[in-house]
């Protein structure tokens, strides 16, 4: 691989230990996809999950010396003060999340605490390189606002924040940008949350670039933020495109490059059903112990839509919210929060649906609107029963589901 002097110098040590293996670890990655060189991002995402791997590798880059060059926006863990102020999590993990904040502050990350910075904190701009990690975060950036990244990892995005590079290979690529299934969606899209259902088709839509046909000429931000959650979470997809919508799909021919698709998936009502029915969901007409929104998080106008469907009203069982902090603040000014507070609802900020802090839940079943948000705590116990947005509300205002 072609390196710079100062990338050079930077290899061979001299600006830190943790920036010379920082960029050892970029150079792998660059070899084994034959990258020719190295070149700069001017922004990057880093998807730690509070996980054992993260504050390892961490904590051992503060210790070698490491810095942020490029200072990286961060996905949530969980709150701390709420969650130990409420006494939801034990010294052990308040301990172990105090850890991971010390150690990404001193390395100057931006701790917005948000795994949906492309819709308020870190939006980036066409054809800016970047290296972003988070499920849902890569194909927004590269999809949406045509901005190009690789499907980074949680580490080697903070390489990438370190160093100031990225090997040169994959989506940063106009020739590897192009197409190549086309999905035809003949299913019904009724609203966003259709939107969850169709990126849970990865398994049928297969590996590739998926080019979207059939689709509304609007697609609001929310449905982009379902749409690339769930494709990763049903398969691995660091872009896909959307005729008529999408930047770098103008029309069929430019989003394939003037290519022939490779394969041809059709998805209807029936495949969405299917999905619901046996493979995502818990069954329905059952009793709920609680509700989750916000897994990727959620943004204010749904938070706005969920406070006014619960004005007034009294919830039969405890319904959260997860969101960033700017969200947050924004519906605490709005006056939202103290309607979800006085139905018995809450806004919790910095976190996921993966973490220990919903342990209280373990064994009990909920609702929620995200595949995603019901994918990842299943290890830790938790059970979901999958609807739209408006009978989940019912439900938590009932506390039973159909």
């Amino acid at each position: 691989m072609e390196l710079t002097k100062d990338l050079k110098d930077m290899l061979e040590g001299k600006y830190s230990e943790g920036a010379a293996l920082a960029l050892k670890v970029q150079v792998g990655i660059g070899e084994c996809f034959n990258a020719p060189r190295m070149v700069p991002i001017t922004n990057s995402h880093v998807a730690l999950s509070n996980q054992e791997m993260d504050l390892w590798f961490a904590e051992k880059m503060v210790g070698l010396g490491a810095r942020a060059k490029i200072s990286p926006t961060v996905n949530p863990g969980f709150c701390l003060s709420y969650f130990k102020q409420h006494n939801m999590v034990t010294e052990e993990e308040a301990e172990h999340m105090s850890r991971v904040h010390e150690a990404y502050k001193t390395l100057g990350c931006r701790l917005t605490y948000n795994c949906t910075p492309y819709m308020d904190t870190n939006v980036p701009f066409p054809n800016e390189i970047i290296a972003f990690s988070e499920s849902s975060a890569t194909p927004y950036v590269n999809s949406v606002w045509g901005a190009r990244t690789n499907r980074e990892s949680a580490q080697s995005a903070l390489c990438a924040s370190i160093t100031g590079v990225v090997p040169e290979y994959g989506l940063l690529l106009d020739e590897n940008r192009k197409g190549d299934i086309l999905v035809e969606v003949k299913a019904k899209m009724s609203s966003d949350f259709s939107y969850n259902l169709l990126g849970y088709m990865g398994k049928k839509i297969g590996p590739g670039i998926p080019v979207f046909v059939g689709l509304e000429s609007y697609v609001s931000p929310e449905a982009h933020r379902n749409l690339g959650a769930e494709l990763n979470t049903s398969g691995a997809y660091g872009m896909y495109h959307i005729v008529g919508v999408t930047p770098e799909a103008p029309t069929l021919d430019a989003a394939f490059g003037g290519k022939k698709p490779k394969r041809t998936v059709v998805i209807t009502d029936e495949d969405f059903e299917r999905v619901l029915a046996t493979e995502i969901s818990d069954p329905g007409n059952r009793k709920i112990d609680f509700a989750l929104f916000g897994c990727p998080h959620t943004s204010i106008k749904e938070v706005r839509y969920i406070a006014k469907a619960l004005e007034g009203k009294k919830l039969s069982v405890p319904l959260w919210i997860m969101t960033s902090a700017l969200t947050k603040s924004n519906a605490e000014k709005m006056g939202l929060l103290d309607i979800l507070r006085a139905a018995g609802g809450e806004i919790v900020e910095d976190t996921c649906s993966d973490q220990p802090c919903w342990h209280l839940y373990k064994g009990k079943v909920g609702v929620t609107e995200s595949p995603k948000c019901a994918y990842y705590p299943r290890k830790r116990g938790l059970e979901f029963v999958i609807r739209d947005l408006d009978t989940c509300l019912k439900a938590a205002l009932e506390g039973a589901v159909i």
